[in-house]
């Protein structure tokens, strides 16, 4: 049976940003804090089920709990519920889908603008309801165009879709319409996901001989894409898990096609995939098993006429006579030498590869002819290329699909054989709960895929203790994993990197805080830079705090004009509270203080250059190396009077000052700048004029008593 996955199938945009923004939440907020969504996030129980593994619970109404985080679900609420969750101060995460965001702003247009707004959709549907909060009071919500014809229709008319409507119902209802209002405004709200999935499913139904749709139950898109593959007359069955799959389902099928919702995830689909693979498989062994058993049937139960016909062909080529002895002997030999076991399908049997091409690889397994493990049977991985998977000369276990005796041929499968050889000890590990280590092959939606034998899956949220929004950087990495959800039946094996990190963190820091002593140097990494300090990750995600005050003996502006994100360092603790689980530390402590040695290198008269770093009411400060500043106060900037520093110098100067005194123990060095500028030289006071003492003039008249100077105030009246 050929089995023929849909080109668009599974998550949606909408849905997967819905999820990661949900993983999101679960990696940042506090253990203690309680997350919910309103209602289902997605329209898939399996998917809600593991969400709530991870702490995260459906609350049907607001109100229901007292406090916490709420995701608003990817079918949004409507404005009223909005307020109501802010007004019960509850910690509000929007996650509605973008489609869904614009088919509400289109819906408050309309209503803002005077029109009437129909809505096309499932009335009861959480988005719908969602919508009409912004539609107005005026608003209708059909299903069809027949709907439509009951209505009491306005002059002014504007119709939206629910994004998971057809394309063909959608434009039915508009058609309904178009003639009967003087006023209408049609806006395609349908999300161009859905279109694709709707489009993909109905061509390739009308392809196959049966379809598989796999998603919830109450996911409207889903039941859509079953309709419209029914509505192409080929049979088709509504599933939402692998064990739903009936065997006789396939009878006689030769091809299958499958598609899934927007809110089935790829585990989901692919444990699907593998199921229906194994019913093909389970056929084949039957069928096989049949043939030897009447091969193999006793000779006294041959029919009288089968018989009489095995003694005419002996007679015929002339074997009637039996064998002599020593002819018997030798036959045995040349048999037993010339022996060849047909290989039993279902069985795993050792091989060696011997050709490699692009779809297909030669295993010689010990028969008359090679093996052949088609290109799909060697690895789940999608597309990988043959030598990157096994090599020439290599040793290998593959299950036997299939022999073909009639032309020697025999069907392999390596991927199959892994699956059966890993599955015991995976079980083993899941009971034991050890680790493994496994190489990250693919980037799928939602998460990383690994090769264990089988297809291992690690959910975005899972795959670091923080969040990660690029996987892309993983692909090729050997992770240590702990498994979180086994099933052999669904054949699902989901693994976490995030479990044994923080493991592995709870660990380290119980021993940092049980080993730490202030004064102990230890490396680390920095991993993160704030305004007011750096922390740094010293083993295993243990962090501790440098703040902006230790990074160096000089006045710091910020971290990151010492440090930067990913830098290795060396830090001195200086401080561990075990009750609040902080860690202090210091980068300056780890070098020798210039106070200490400042005297060998500064003396009193030296000439020294250096960048202005400060500028205060009293003088400016300058950098003379890492750690050290020496203070030009107000007075010795310039010769002549200064009001303010500023007006001499500024932030960032570079100036040349000469040392006027040291003292180390005080950390203090007194510069001065005028002291390298030249003295303005002394100019004379100018001489008073003499008068002029010519012929004629008298010593009398030369002479000016105070009588004469300040007589006037003595007048009578101004005493």
């Amino acid at each position: 049976m050929e089995i023929v996955l849909a080109d668009a199938a599974g998550f949606c945009f909408g849905v997967k940003r819905a999820l990661n923004m949900t993983s999101k939440v679960i990696s940042e907020v506090d253990s203690a804090t309680p997350i919910h969504t309103l209602g289902p996030l997605i329209h898939n129980p399996q998917v809600v089920a593991q969400l709530e593994t991870q702490g995260v619970r459906v609350m049907d109404q607001p109100g229901e709990v007292s406090s916490g985080v709420v995701i608003v679900r990817s079918h949004g609420v409507a404005p009223k519920v909005m307020e109501e969750l802010k007004e019960l101060g509850y910690d509000v995460v929007d996650a509605t889908c973008p489609f869904v965001h614009r088919a509400m702003g289109w819906a408050r247009q309309l209503k803002d603008e005077g029109y009437q707004v129909i809505i096309v959709g499932d009335r009861f549907h959480p988005e719908v309801q969602a919508i009409l909060g912004y539609a107005g009071e005026t608003a209708y919500v059909v299903s069809n165009p027949q709907e439509i014809r009951e209505l009491p229709i306005a002059s002014r008319v504007g119709i939206i879709a629910q994004t998971t409507q057809s394309v063909q119902n959608f434009q039915a209802c508009v058609d309904e319409l178009e003639g009967k209002v003087e006023d209408l405004k049609a806006f395609d709200t349908i999300c161009t996901a859905t279109e694709q999935r709707q489009t993909s499913a109905r061509e390739l139904a009308a392809k196959v001989d049966v379809m598989v749709v796999i998603g919830g139950r109450n996911s409207a898109n889903t039941k859509r894409l079953a309709e419209l593959c029914q509505e192409q007359g080929t049979v088709t069955y509504h599933i939402e898990t692998p064990d739903e799959l009936q065997s006789q389902w396939f009878a006689g099928v030769q091809r299958a096609g499958v598609t899934a919702g927007a809110s089935t995830p790829d585990w989901l689909i692919e444990g699907v995939l593998t199921r229906m693979s194994e019913f093909s498989e389970e056929k084949v062994t039957e069928t096989v098993q049949e043939t030897v058993e009447t091969v193999e049937a006793p000779v006294e139960e041959a029919t009288a006429d089968q018989a009489e016909a095995v003694e005419e062909v002996a007679a015929v080529t002339g074997q009637v006579e039996e064998p002599s002895q020593e002819e018997a002997k030798l036959s045995e030999a040349q048999m037993s030498e010339y022996d060849v076991k047909m290989p039993t399908p279902g069985a795993i049997i050792k091989g060696k590869v011997v050709q490699i091409s692009n779809d297909e690889v030669l295993v010689d397994i010990d028969y008359k002819s090679e093996g052949r493990i088609p290109l799909n049977e060697l690895s789940f991985i999608a597309n990988a290329n043959p030598e990157d998977l096994v090599s020439v000369g290599e040793e290998i276990n593959v299950k036997v699909l299939k022999v073909d005796d009639s032309e020697g041929n025999v069907v392999l499968s390596k991927k199959r054989a892994d699956a059966d050889l890993s599955w015991e000890k995976l079980e083993n590990l899941y009971e034991s709960g050890e680790t493994l280590e496994a190489k990250v092959v693919q980037v799928v939606k939602g998460g990383l895929l690994v090769n264990v034998g089988v297809r291992g899956f690690i959910p975005a949220s899972h795959v670091s203790r923080g969040f990660e929004d690029n996987l892309e950087k993983y692909i090729g990495q050997t992770l240590e994993l702990k498994i979180i959800e086994l099933d052999r039946s669904k054949n699902n094996v989901v693994f976490s990197h995030k479990v044994v990190l923080e493991e592995k963190h709870a660990k380290a820091k119980d021993e940092a805080f049980a080993n730490l002593q202030e004064g102990m140097k230890v490396k680390g990494i920095v991993r993160r830079l704030t305004d007011f300090g750096a922390f740094v990750d010293i083993g295993d995600g243990v962090e501790g705090l440098l703040h902006v005050s230790e990074m160096a003996y000089s006045r710091v502006n910020h971290p990151s004009d010492v440090v930067a994100e990913g830098d290795e360092i060396t830090v001195m603790v200086l401080g561990v509270d075990k009750e609040r689980e902080r860690i202090s530390l210091g980068l300056k402590q780890t070098i020798p203080d210039p106070w200490s040695t400042v005297a060998d290198r500064y003396e009193v008269g030296q000439k020294v250059t250096g960048e202005v770093t400060r500028v205060v009411d009293f003088g400016a400060f300058v950098k003379l190396e890492d750690g050290v500043e020496g203070l030009v106060h107000i007075s010795e900037l310039s010769h002549k009077h200064v009001a303010k520093a500023e007006d001499v110098v500024k932030s960032g100067d570079q100036v040349e000052a000469k040392v006027i005194s040291v003292d180390p123990d005080a950390r203090r060095i007194g510069l001065s700048i005028k002291e390298l500028e030249p003295k303005p030289q002394v100019q004379p006071k100018p001489k008073q004029a003499q008068p002029n003492l010519t012929e004629g003039t008298s010593s009398e008249e030369l002479t000016t008593n105070i009588g004469d100077m300040f007589g006037d105030l003595f007048k009578d009246g101004d005493r």
